[in-house]
């Protein structure tokens, strides 16, 4: 017998309230700011290429702006290290050691753990050598 879902009452309340008071101050805010009047760039010229120009620090820009090659490089590298890591992390195996594309454990030669961990087309049982044709 399946029952109806219940609210949960038990008296922790505190953390949705406090939400709905950062949403309501949120909401004033932002409805209450006053932006100025967008400008433009001025003069004529590309946009787009006085940002690639500031982005690698390179004369030629049209509209003058700041260098951004050190911030560029941090960020690069900032994020090719997430991606290092996002990648390590997801070879990592459940007891902790890092994983890779290549397996040696078929053959019994470089795996302690390759006796039950890989995926079995045989319904998962064991075969013995007379069925394996030796």
């Amino acid at each position: 017998m399946t029952t109806r879902p219940e609210l949960k009452t038990d008296g922790n309340f505190l953390p949705g309230l406090i939400a709905v008071a950062l949403f309501g101050v949120l909401a004033a805010v932002f409805l209450t700011a006053s932006f100025p009047d967008p400008a433009g760039f001025a003069g004529d010229g590309s946009i787009t290429a006085s940002i690639g120009y500031a982005m690698f620090n390179l004369p030629g820009g049209v509209h003058p702006s700041e260098g951004f090659l050190v911030a560029f490089i941090v960020i690069a590298v900032v994020l090719d290290a997430a991606l290092d890591a996002s990648v390590m992390l997801a070879k990592t195996e459940e007891d902790g050691r890092i994983g890779g594309a290549l397996r040696f454990g078929s053959n019994g030669t470089d795996d302690a753990r390759a006796d039950d961990s890989s995926a079995r087309t045989d319904g998962g049982r064991d075969r013995t050598r007379s069925e394996e044709g030796r």
